[in-house]
């Protein structure tokens, strides 16, 4: 099981698809999925439903299928392309990468570039070169020349990175967060028995705002929810495990609360439904009380006066960059667990 996940996981990660062009993503999970779930489609938002019909009691699991990125702005007369970031990054990240610019004529290669350390003074360089610093040289001479490449304002940028081993079952790529989440769904979903009626809903335009989560939870209406996602661990230098007691490679994460209660708390039913799973199957798991960032999940159980929800998430390194790092032993282990939760039922 764990090559079959570790491979689409790769092939997820190495895939591109930024908040509001995820048709990339929504094109493998309909591969994965059509012949072993009753029905498949997608919404106007452009979120991919995938359901196993079952009896009246409707589960919502949920996986962010977007990345963050850039689109671009602008072009200026040599060439040169100016950009917006889409989802949270952190400046010095981009510095120097190699991006692909996906425009009409599909995939061109360019480059994140910024005034070179060399020509910074001393102040410029304990400051950093910020993102509205920063261009994109796809090696065009022209703003027309450019435009000749099928780019033009609004094409959707990403990092080009691919996946790549390292030791004791560890791998890194990009996207991690939250390609993990999908892998979980699709596996789920392809192994699962459950007397319920389940909704896999793989949601577009996370990274900005929850979107696809709150419109495709108001149409559904089920009865709990889901979602999978990653989390920081605090078990490499530069953290602490006292601020963040969750570790790599010692199982998936159930949440209690996110983002100091600014995001989702989670219904402790829920919490226990999974834990007690968790339990009779000899599955690791780790509790998460976080201070960070928010999950779908947070604009789920907010919808059609409350939906019972949680997150079940998997630790991951360095998020929001190209070089994030899991142990898929933790990614197995998540898809274990939904699949051992799911022919029970929480109580509420």
């Amino acid at each position: 099981m764990r090559g079959m996940v570790r491979d689409l996981l790769v092939k997820l990660s190495n895939a591109h698809g930024v908040s509001g062009s995820e048709d990339s993503i929504a094109a493998i999970v309909k591969r994965e999925l059509g012949k072993c779930v009753d029905e498949i489609s997608v919404d106007r938002m452009g979120n991919v439903i995938a359901v196993r019909r079952g009896g009246k009691f409707r589960v919502m699991l949920a996986a962010h299928a977007d990345e963050i990125g850039l689109m671009v702005k602008s072009i200026d007369e040599k060439g040169f392309i100016r950009f917006v970031t889409l989802g949270g990054w952190f400046a010095p990240t981009l510095y120097n990468q190699r991006v692909v610019l996906h425009g009409s004529k599909g995939r061109v290669t360019g480059v994140l570039g910024g005034k070179p350390i060399h020509k910074m003074d001393e102040e410029e360089r304990k400051k950093g070169v910020k993102v509205e610093d920063m261009f994109i040289d796809v090696g065009g001479c022209s703003r027309e020349e450019v435009a000749d490449l099928g780019i033009s304002v609004g094409t959707p940028i990403t990092l080009d990175r691919d996946v790549a081993p390292l030791a004791n079952g560890r791998i890194t790529g990009k996207a991690f967060n939250n390609r993990i989440g999908v892998a979980i769904l699709i596996r789920t979903m392809q192994q699962v028995t459950s007397p319920h009626t389940i909704y896999a809903v793989f949601t577009v335009q996370e990274e900005v705002g929850l979107k696809g989560a709150k419109t495709s939870a108001y149409t559904i209406n089920p009865d709990c929810a889901i979602a999978t996602d990653v989390t920081v661990p605090g078990d490499h230098p530069g953290i602490d495990l006292k601020d963040v007691p969750v570790e790599m490679g010692k199982g998936p994460v159930i949440t209690i609360v996110e983002a100091s209660g600014r995001g989702l708390i989670a219904s402790r039913s829920m919490v226990k439904w999974l834990a007690d799973a968790a339990e009779s199957s000899g599955i690791p798991i780790q509790f998460e009380v976080g201070s960070g960032g928010t999950t779908d999940a947070a604009a789920i159980y907010l919808e059609r006066g409350g939906i019972p929800s949680t997150t079940l998430s998997i630790a991951s390194r360095y998020i929001h960059s190209p070089v994030e790092v899991v142990d898929v032993a933790d990614i197995e282990n998540g898809v274990r667990l939904l699949v051992e939760a799911l022919r029970t039922k929480p109580r509420f």
